[in-house]
């Protein structure tokens, strides 16, 4: 029986050292992900609000259209997923059906905050979160949820409260979550190097994930050996992979609007593209239903035998 994608996610967390995981937007960014060598990856409200909608990650993006997008990337990996499951939209009994539907969709793990609705972009400001007692229900609600499901997806606890209240009272937030059963604990946008020590050192027995937001953001870069000196498990790199997107596609508009192609070296090959996309694979398993009239048809040139 293949395992499943928590049981997956729970032996990684499981396994010694430091595991870096990168956030994906769509199914093809997913599958370079896959193809990369990772063993699990993230999905960033941030980046599918922008490849979605074309607009921030301001609580535009509905729970339905987050599914949707996180059931399109589950299908097209392997890998197991972990949802950004914002605030869970809504009070205790939305965070219910927000966990009861990533489970259905397959998900290996979900995080949720402890942002008021309408949601602002971590690392952003406006930040607001909800009182301690309606935090803390929210996490309770998710683990409710997971065992009435007879699931095991893993339950990541963030809080914002670092950027809206205080450290101290992200420290607090993060205790009580993990009291009432959080698998994994995250303070986004921790300010320094000591206080990503500090916040490792509560809850010891509950792995701690960090949020590594590139080009700019709050928390300080650490390299893989730091983030494991200091106490992490996990780490995610939420913008990564939207960023060098953005620029790749500004420089190759560019170029085409100069008159030329985008610069050897900086697009793959049409071959590459077929077989990162999957079209080799498929050819592969569609002669498992060749007939012979198709084998006949082909060898005379009727249909496209080089199946480009």
């Amino acid at each position: 029986m293949a395992e499943s994608p928590a049981k997956a996610l729970r032996r990684i967390l499981d396994s010694p050292g430091v595991h870096l995981g990168p956030a994906c937007f769509d199914a093809l960014s997913a599958k370079l992900v896959e193809r990369a060598g990772f063993d699990y990856c993230f999905t960033s409200g941030f980046s599918i609000s922008a490849a979605r909608l074309g607009l921030p990650d301001v609580g535009l993006i509905s729970f339905g259209e987050m599914m949707d997008q996180g059931r399109q990337i589950i299908q097209a990996v392997s890998i197991p997923i972990i949802a950004d499951g914002d605030n869970g939209y809504g009070n205790a009994m939305n965070v219910k059906r927000t966990i009861r539907e990533a489970i259905r969709a397959g998900y290996a793990g979900i995080f949720l905050e402890d942002q008021v609705s309408p949601k602002a972009c971590g690392h952003t400001r406006g930040r607001k979160v909800v009182p301690r007692d309606e935090a803390v229900m929210r996490i309770k609600a998710a683990i409710d949820a997971r065992k009435e499901s007879g699931s095991d997806i893993v339950i990541i606890a963030r809080t914002d409260s670092r950027q809206a209240v205080s450290f101290d009272e992200s420290l607090w937030r993060s205790q009580a979550f993990a009291d009432v059963g959080a698998d994994v604990l995250l303070i986004d946008a921790l300010a320094s190097r000591e206080e990503m020590k500090a916040f490792c050192k509560i809850a010891p027995s509950v792995p701690k994930m960090a949020n590594l937001l590139e080009g700019g953001g709050k928390t300080p870069i650490l390299n893989p050996t730091e983030l494991e000196e200091v106490g992490f498990k996990i780490a995610a790199y939420p913008l990564s992979l939207m960023g060098v997107s953005i620029r790749a596609m500004q420089n190759a508009l560019i170029a085409i609007k100069g008159g030329q192609i985008p610069s050897h070296g900086s697009i793959p090959t049409f071959e590459e593209i077929k077989e990162i996309v999957g079209f080799n694979s498929y050819y592969e398993e569609e002669k498992r239903y060749a007939t012979h009239t198709d084998k006949v048809s082909s060898q005379n040139g009727i249909l496209n035998s080089d199946k480009e």
